[in-house]
C-alpha cells in the first residue's frame, strides 16, 4: 500500500501542528498533493484507467477547494504552503 499510517503521521507532523492534526487545512492539502502524485503517476502507466483519471479530478478539485478557503481565511499561511509544497496557480 502506498499510503501507510506511519506516512500519514509524517505528512501531518511536517505540514500541521502535530502528528495527529489531521484537520487543518495544511494538513489535508499535503495529503490530497501526495494521492494527487500518486495517481498521477499510475495513470502515466495506465492511461485507460477513466475510473482513476475521475478520482484524481475529484482531488484536485478537492485540493483547490480548501486551497481557496485557506487563501481567504489567512493569506500568509495560502502563500507560505504553496511554497512549501512547490504548488502553483
Amino acid at each position: 500500500m502506498y499510503l501507510t499510517s506511519e506516512k500519514k503521521a509524517e505528512l501531518f507532523a511536517k505540514y500541521g501542528k502535530g502528528a495527529t492534526d489531521t484537520g487543518s487545512p495544511e494538513s489535508q492539502v499535503a495529503l490530497f498533493s501526495f494521492r494527487i502524485a500518486h495517481l498521477t503517476e499510475h495513470l502515466r502507466a495506465n492511461h485507460k484507467d477513466f475510473a482513476t483519471s475521475r478520482s484524481m479530478k475529484m482531488l484536485v478539485g478537492k485540493r483547490r477547494r480548501m486551497l481557496d478557503y485557506l487563501a481567504a481565511k489567512d493569506i500568509n499561511r495560502y502563500r507560505s504552503l504553496i511554497k512549501e509544497l512547490g504548488l502553483r496557480r
